[in-house]
């Protein structure tokens, strides 16, 4: 008594599964780019191609060079080691723009932009400045009686 007397069903699902891998590399081929591997499981022209994007974040010392005014306010406060770009968003075009005025960047809405750092969270340092804002501010900015530059400073003076 043969054990594979009708194995023919069991022959075209092997050939089948050996066509369907074979085209599976004739695709992956096409799809994968010639550098995936070169750095393990990484594609090696990755760096080459975000090197060669535009520069769009002009830097703090670039900031610092024409704003030296909010710059020394910032050093004396507890934003100094805060880049210019985190809160005001790439600045290339205005940085290096003939007239900056004509690129001036909107102020950003420090309502919304404070409490991406300092909403209260049980995962933050002991010592980090937190805040419930609903209970804080009741939803007005927090401009309106902290100065950004430097928090630690209100409209009437130091804390």
């Amino acid at each position: 008594m043969s054990v594979f007397k009708d194995a023919g069903h069991l022959f075209r699902f092997a050939g089948l599964f050996v066509l369907a891998f074979l085209l599976f590399l004739v695709i992956r081929h096409f799809v994968v780019p010639p550098s995936f591997g070169q750095y393990g499981h990484y594609r090696g022209a990755a760096m080459g191609e975000i090197a060669a994007r535009p520069v769009k974040f002009a830097g703090h010392e670039t900031c610092e060079a024409c704003h030296s005014d909010v710059a020394d306010a910032k050093k004396a406060g507890k934003h100094a080691h805060v880049n210019c770009e985190a809160c005001h968003g790439p600045q290339e075009k205005h940085a290096t723009s003939d007239d900056p005025s004509a690129t001036k960047p909107p102020l950003p809405d420090s309502a919304v932009l404070c409490v991406r750092c300092h909403t209260a969270s049980a995962a933050k340092p002991k010592g980090f400045p937190q805040v419930n804002p609903a209970e804080h501010s009741n939803g007005m900015p927090c401009d309106t009686c902290h100065k950004p530059h430097n928090p630690g400073m209100d409209a009437g003076g130091p804390k």
